[in-house]
């Protein structure tokens, strides 16, 4: 019993929480208005009962004098007969009086209307009796009044006491019927009342129920559904069985849903779609990309960018940025990167915020930083603003970080370069001009020996300008886009051109010329012309570095070289001479463009280009030139050929169409 009650109450408590406040305090106010009515209602009943009851009260005692002083003298005479006669007129006259009794001084009834002792005298009769306060009738002259319930209702008991002439008779009692009329209109309205206030909470109640079932539940759910909705959750649906206007409210409710669902898909699809598409490009762009918030936080790093600042590894998005820029870009961009972000305007001559109201150069500002070591890169960064969709409120900072080091290398390459060409070109031109200039003005005064000799010096300035510029040509089409098509060539043919050319050379300058040639090689993947032209650079160097009864040997044999598990034949051909060396300072430079040893000895001439002819030639065989020296010992130059068998493995096809044709 006790866990029903328990699960019945638990039930009505979660039943009234589901209510909402209004609904509540309408409740409560109801039940105030109707307990207010109800009690005034009652109050107004117990008035009219109690004006009644002192009504009846006063009637009783006015009659029961009056028919005291009628009946004194007859019971003093003892003549009740005629009491018996006047009592029953008077008890038949009104309606009002419940009974009439006689009692003598003890108490003991000897009359009563309806009932008397006198009327009926047999062996059944019963004895009746007044309880009165003791001595009551000689202690006063009033009558006592006092009320009684009986199933008929409540009657007013009036004790007259019957004196005459200062006897004490006995007493009289009148028992007084309530007022009819009075009754049953209290009655009336104690029940109308009642039946009022149970009518105001059954209607509450019901009315509750109803509104729980049909309005409370639909807008909850209504209310539940529009959360939902704000919240993104566009699946959600209302199912309940309603009419009216709350149905169409329902109906046009899931209606929404189903409309917001399909333009959620079809956004997503499209923002998934855009947003695949912008991560490819972000990613996959050869710049860097850099986005911050307003505290230059990291919000989005592309791989490009990770890679120039070495974060490939390092978990940097939501952390600040200049705490992990290089010393040199954080010392450049702290201050202007605070600034954008709070939207200050940056002048970018002096990168100072405007404080004099002058229209400075608009966004986006670019940068140029070179970073030292451990880094050594040329950046160009360029930074912008990110505003709202009206312009008015900074969100963040765009930046764009290219690598220009290798532009910033080439403008400086190209610059010495030109510097280089000019210096070479002016030097033999102004000793033609000058030699051709004198043979002009005093060929007359010469000798014939003398005009022999400056017309000599003449042709071997044009033709070390010729080879000037035969060297700049074949550089500039070996480091341009021209296509070399390669195939098989034999090295040996190679080699015996170069020391037939070089042979009258060397023995000219006194040094030994030979070649060390393993027997039977097979043939190489290359481009004869271009070979040649390494290998008569490479012997020409040597010759011209090597003093006199000294040797130059061209080596050439097969090599197994391992790779990942797997050999690879190949040829190495080496050129060895015993000249002056090569310092290791100079080796690292050696390549390079206009590089000249001479330039540190002072003895020999050059253009500087040969060896970087050399190099490009080589790379576009997909190898490498090396190099061994010594000062005062001698150098050595090397370099691998794939062989062309391999090269035309059908295994290796693929490697064939990489490797046969340069760009």
């Amino acid at each position: 019993m006790l866990t029903l009650l328990k699960t019945i109450r638990e039930a009505i408590s979660r039943w009234w929480l589901e209510f909402p406040l209004q609904t509540k305090l309408m409740a409560a106010a109801t039940l105030v208005v109707s307990l207010v009515m109800s009690g005034l209602t009652f109050w107004a009943v117990n008035t009219i009962q109690l004006d009644a009851r002192l009504n009846d009260t006063r009637f009783g005692s006015d009659l029961g004098l009056l028919l005291a002083a009628n009946t004194a003298p007859l019971v003093a005479e003892d003549n009740l007969t005629e009491v018996a006669r006047f009592s029953s007129r008077f008890y038949r006259s009104t309606s009002s009086v419940r009974y009439l009794m006689y009692a003598d001084v003890d108490g003991k009834v000897y009359f009563g209307i309806p009932y008397s002792e006198a009327a009926v005298q047999n062996s059944l009769s019963i004895e009746r009796s007044i309880q009165l306060p003791e001595n009551y009738a000689q202690n006063t002259d009033l009558p006592l009044i006092r009320q009684h319930k009986t199933p008929d209702g409540e009657v007013t008991d009036v004790f007259v006491p019957l004196n005459h002439e200062g006897k004490n008779l006995g007493v009289l009692a009148v028992g007084i019927n309530p007022n009819a009329t009075v009754v049953a209109s209290s009655n009336l309205t104690r029940d109308v009342t009642i039946a009022v206030f149970i009518s105001i909470w059954a209607m509450v109640i019901l009315g509750a129920v109803f509104n729980a079932l049909t309005i409370t539940k639909p807008i909850k759910e209504l209310s539940v559904g529009v959360k939902n909705i704000a919240a993104g959750n566009f699946k959600q649906r209302i199912d309940l069985p309603l009419g009216g206007e709350l149905g169409e409210l329902i109906y046009s409710f899931n209606d929404m849903a189903q409309r917001l669902e399909s333009y959620e898909e079809q956004n997503i699809e499209e923002l998934t779609s855009e947003k695949a598409k912008l991560e490819t490009l972000v990613s996959t762009i050869a710049d860097g990309a850099i986005l911050l918030d307003t505290n230059l936080n990291l919000l989005l790093v592309n791989p490009a960018a990770r890679r120039l600042f070495d974060w490939l590894n390092s978990d940097i998005i939501g952390q600040n940025v200049l705490h992990h820029f290089p010393r040199e870009l954080t010392t450049k961009l702290s201050q202007l990167l605070t600034k954008m972000a709070v939207g200050e305007t940056i002048d970018i001559s002096d990168e100072e915020s405007s404080h004099d109201g002058e229209e400075l150069q608009p966004l986006p500002v670019e940068l140029r930083i070179s970073l030292s070591s451990p880094f050594r890169k040329s950046l160009r960064i360029l930074l912008i603003q990110v505003f709202d969709q009206y312009r008015e409120t900074v969100k963040g900072i765009a930046m764009t970080v290219q690598d220009i080091t290798r532009e910033v290398e080439l403008n400086e390459a190209k610059s010495h370069f030109i510097s280089n060409v000019s210096h070479e070109l002016r030097t033999p031109l102004f000793n033609i001009k000058s030699f051709i200039e004198t043979l002009s003005e005093f060929g007359e005064d010469l000798t014939e020996t003398e005009r022999r000799e400056f017309l000599e010096t003449a042709n071997n300035e044009t033709d070390r300008l010729t080879r000037l510029v035969n060297d700049v040509l074949d550089l500039s089409r070996l480091e341009s886009s021209k296509i070399y098509q390669l195939d098989a060539v034999d090295m040996v043919q190679i080699i015996e051109q170069t020391l037939r050319t070089y042979q009258l050379n060397a023995k000219d300058k006194g040094l030994e010329l030979s070649y060390e040639v393993e027997a039977n090689l097979p043939q190489i993947l290359g481009h004869y012309d271009l070979l040649l032209q390494v290998i008569t650079n490479l012997i020409g160097n040597a010759l011209k570095f090597t003093q006199s009864g000294g040797k130059v040997v061209l080596r050439a044999y097969l090599i197994k070289l391992k790779s990942h598990q797997t050999e690879t034949n190949k040829i190495r051909v080496e050129v060895s001479d015993t000249g002056i060396g090569i310092d290791t300072e100079d080796q690292e430079a050696i390549f390079d463009r206009f590089y000249r040893v001479e330039n540190r000895v002072h003895t020999l001439e050059g253009t500087g280009l040969g060896l970087s002819i050399v190099k490009n030639i080589i790379d576009k065989h997909s190898s490498k030139i090396h190099l061994i020296s010594e000062v005062g010992v001698g150098t050595t130059f090397w370099f691998d050929l794939d062989l062309f068998q391999d090269a035309m493995n059908p295994s290796e096809t693929h490697s064939l169409n990489q490797s046969n044709v340069f760009i």
